[in-house]
């Protein structure tokens, strides 16, 4: 049996690797979102800019589609056979997709074969990113102490933000230090390249990784599922909660985020028409300012319960997102744009996004037993991280279109969060401290 002190050594493991491989799988998947409006130049014919945006961000959009399968796959083996070589693998094959991304020929090269290549490239980003999330949200919640899962697993929310930040802030030293000429021309592939250092240290940290305790209890009483999606969708009580993780956690936090993190950089440049550099500046401070943030609500969550605080940002996400854009559309626009009350809108979406991520670490493992629980949070927080929040830029960016206005795409996320705050205010249990050994 181990000491306290050699437990508190095991967690302190177990939080580096878990975060680090997350981080990367992050900064990986999320350099090319903040790629997308350069993408549509180089990977796509060039005759109608914006046919060849929604074609960059709907490659995108295919990546986190295929999310799903990814976790359906990883998802069952991590219930059958263990975190730890699931972890192993998805990091693998994220990594070197990446690096691959930064090797491809353009569509002036080759025609196209270029965005072929590019979508086989993010179909295989997009099923590493499935067997990861979700599985490192057990490893981890399945290590934390009992009254402290909401501080100790928000730390893992903190590496999508951490992760973007890095990827942001290396875009902008690079649009700083070369011509714009240069950076279209070479200067893109740099991050993708970079990612190869990060994935041998990410690999050489996993390597260090134990196995849950959780796990390692069932294996040894040999009570593992031997058909983990099976038995999530026979078993009543766990076929309604992954709905509850489709249709509010996971669509309400993912439609949080890719409007926070992800599309504000895409409206800053292509309809507020800011510099590159600028707009993923304002960008990074949001995301800076996110980091305590999160960590704060995960405390919180552990004081006060799951449910109050993820129902607080379910529903001023809802009421802020419309309001945001149009403030940053006005004093973006100005002769001389104000990027101080551009920079404090921005935060305002720091607020629900922090109220939802900070305990959904802990809650989500919280909601189902531990044979299948891989799957179960798996499944559905990909579904709907993937098609629901996944989808949004290409459909606010669509439907902006479409209506002849920038702003009539976020009736999207607007309304999907009023659905998942219906749904959360009737169904979602309180589940801080639940025993994760049944």
């Amino acid at each position: 049996m181990n000491s306290p002190e050699n437990q508190k050594t095991i967690q302190k493991k177990v939080v580096v690797s878990a975060c680090f491989g997350t981080f990367l799988e992050w900064y990986d998947f999320l350099t090319f979102a903040s790629l997308a409006t350069y993408f549509s130049v180089l990977f796509f014919p060039s005759d109608d800019p914006v046919a060849a945006l929604l074609a960059s961000l709907g490659t995108f959009g295919i990546g986190m589609i295929v999310r799903p399968l990814g976790a359906a796959i990883f998802g069952s083996l991590g219930d059958r056979h263990g975190r730890r070589t699931i972890f192993l693998a998805t990091i693998v094959l994220m990594g070197v997709s990446t690096v691959l991304v930064g090797l491809l020929p353009t569509y002036e090269q080759v025609g196209l074969l270029a965005p072929a290549l590019l979508l086989f490239l993010r179909v295989l980003q997009g099923l590493s990113v499935g067997g990861e999330i979700g599985g490192a949200a057990v490893y981890l919640t399945e290590h934390a102490p009992a009254e402290k899962r909401g501080l100790y697993t928000s730390v893992l929310q903190l590496m999508g933000p951490l992760g973007m930040m890095a990827s942001t802030l290396q875009i902008v030293l690079l649009q700083s230090f070369l011509s714009d000429a240069d950076f279209k021309a070479w200067g893109w592939r740099i991050p993708f390249i970079f990612s190869a250092l990060l994935l041998a240290i990410s690999i050489k940290s996993r390597l260090n990784l134990h196995e849950s305790p959780v796990f390692s209890e069932l294996r040894r009483k040999n009570a593992l599922a031997k058909a983990p999606l099976r038995e999530c969708f026979q078993d009543r009580q766990t076929l309604g909660r992954m709905a509850l993780l489709f249709f509010c956690i996971s669509a309400g936090g993912s439609l949080i985020f890719f409007s926070a993190q992800v599309y504000t950089g895409v409206f800053l440049k292509t309809v507020v028409k800011l510099p590159a550099a600028q707009a993923s500046t304002l960008l990074m401070i949001s995301t800076l300012a996110l980091l305590p943030a999160t960590i704060f609500c995960g405390w919180l969550s552990d004081r006060i319960g799951r449910r109050p605080v993820l129902l607080t940002g379910l529903m001023t996400g809802m009421l802020a997102i419309f309001p945001v854009f149009q403030g940053i559309l006005h004093y973006g626009t100005l002769p001389v744009p104000d990027t101080t009350m551009i920079t404090l809108l921005l935060l305002v979406l720091v607020v629900p996004l922090a109220c939802v991520t900070g305990p959904q670490t802990a809650t989500l493992p919280e909601l189902f037993p531990a044979r299948t629980r891989y799957t179960a949070v798996a499944l559905p927080h990909n579904l709907s991280a993937g098609w629901i929040g996944g989808m949004s830029p290409f459909m606010v960016t669509w439907l902006g279109v479409q209506f002849a206005s920038p702003l009539a795409g976020l009736w999207y996320p607007t309304g999907l969060l009023i659905v998942a705050s219906i749904v959360g205010l009737f169904f979602l249990p309180e589940v801080r401290n639940r025993p994760l050994d049944q």
